[in-house]
């Protein structure tokens, strides 16, 4: 963290934006961050949502056009890496360069996987969308609202499945958060396994 430049957001922030000359990476240390990538059609979706202790941005190295937006979603504090900074941290820390490496093929892998699902049923997106979230941060940081446009469909489509999971005890909702019960059955869906 010595290497990186600190600094303090208020929420709503543009770190960076789809398509910008790349200025270097991200470290979110404290808040949270939503990742969107805007469609050929000029649809923006929420394709992530990142929490402290994860890297962002890493596409944006070598002067390469950053492939999403970020933004903050509440106050943050973040660390910015330059391009030279990112030189000297790998030749003075050898095993710095596989982590940041590990963390860019992990965002890909996640765009790559998010294309092939864009014209997938909206359950199998729900599932796959909740169970990414609570692997990443633990819960779902998010309402219907914010579900809704992370999956790119309607709020009222959300509130539908989510409610018909509810009946069926696959989820709960709780202080206007979504909390899985029955991980088998939505990963089920997600996976367009069984009768789910």
């Amino acid at each position: 963290m010595k290497y990186g430049q600190s600094f303090e957001t208020e929420k709503n922030k543009i770190i960076y934006r789809q398509g910008e000359t790349g200025r270097g990476f991200y470290y979110l240390s404290k808040g949270e961050m939503k990742i969107t990538l805007l469609s050929d059609k000029g649809d923006e979706r929420i394709i992530n949502v990142v929490p402290p202790g994860m890297l962002f941005g890493e596409h944006g190295v070598q002067q390469e056009p950053y492939l999403t937006s970020a933004i903050t979603t509440c106050p943050s504090t973040i660390y910015y890496f330059s391009d030279e900074v990112m030189a000297a941290i790998c030749k003075e820390h050898p095993d710095a360069a596989p982590i940041y490496t590990d963390s860019l093929i992990y965002k890909f892998r996640i765009l790559a996987e998010i294309i092939s699902l864009i014209d997938s049923p909206v359950e199998q997106q729900m599932g796959y969308y909740l169970l990414k979230l609570v692997e990443e941060n633990g819960n779902v940081p998010m309402n219907q609202t914010a579900l809704a446009k992370y999956i790119g469909t309607s709020r009222i489509t959300v509130n539908k499945v989510l409610q018909k999971w509810k009946q069926l005890e696959y989820i709960k909702l709780s202080n206007r958060k979504i909390v899985i019960i029955d991980t088998d059955k939505i990963r089920a869906i997600a996976n367009k396994i069984g009768d789910a």
